[in-house]
């Protein structure tokens, strides 16, 4: 479809603009884009030289990190977003106006669980370093969740642990979607050549989807990878 919705741009650039407004104006890093959409670095590029050549973005330096460039909507550009936004809906309303309040309920909730089984399918799942700032979120949620839970106090457990499962004994792995971490999970070796799984968490949002299960079987392959005939589980 040469013009989505009406809106005389395709899909690929339409789909990015409509992710570049979806935070409050705030926009989003090159690198978020790119992680959230799966895109290919010089396709990204390409999209984003077309939207900035009709005038409806802005390509900047992230105040945050200079380093980092960072897309946001010219004025013209939050006009073209609400009007996709607005066609969007438009279609929605038209597709189930045929349908009962009992279907469109039916619907709604088949929807729901399709969306959360083919989100947790895509999800990506990256071996990184203790010290990532991805495994820096996922553990500080993790704490969070456990203290809330029992009390516990973590101290210094996690410096730990980012020793035991740095490289090249251990191994750290996280989950993302859309760039932001769900869940992650660690492998230590115990002092007699077994591996050990640890801090295993994952989102509250994500349970029941099959996630939690699909990182410790990818866990239990990188440690069978590293000659391991032992997987431990710490509870």
């Amino acid at each position: 479809d040469e013009s989505f919705l009406g809106t005389g741009r395709p899909l690929g650039p339409s789909r990015l603009l409509f992710e570049i407004g979806c935070d409050d104006g705030a926009g989003a890093t090159v690198r978020e884009l790119r992680d959230r959409l799966g895109l290919d670095s010089g396709y990204l590029s390409r999209l984003l030289r077309a939207l900035e050549t009709d005038g409806l973005v802005a390509v900047r330096p992230d105040p945050g990190d200079r380093r980092r460039r960072r897309v946001t909507l010219s004025r013209r550009g939050r006009t073209a977003w609400q009007r996709l936004d607005d066609r969007s809906e438009e279609l929605a309303e038209r597709l189930v106006a045929p349908l009962s309040e009992r279907q469109r309920l039916r619907l709604t909730e088949a929807l729901a669980t399709a969306d959360r089984l083919v989100r947790a399918a895509t999800v990506r799942l990256d071996e990184v370093a203790p010290t990532d700032p991805r495994a820096i979120v996922a553990m500080a949620a993790y704490f969070a969740e456990i203290g809330e839970r029992f009390g516990f106090e973590p101290g210094d457990a996690w410096q730990h642990d980012a020793a035991t499962m740095a490289a090249p004994d251990g191994f750290f792995v996280v989950a993302t979607s859309d760039g932001e971490p769900v869940a992650c999970g660690g492998v230590q070796q115990l002092p007699d050549g077994a591996a050990e799984v640890k801090r295993m968490w994952v989102h509250g949002d994500w349970r029941g989807a099959g996630l939690g299960a699909r990182l410790v079987r990818h866990l239990e392959d990188l440690a069978r990878g590293r000659g391991h005939t032992v997987v431990r589980l710490d509870t």
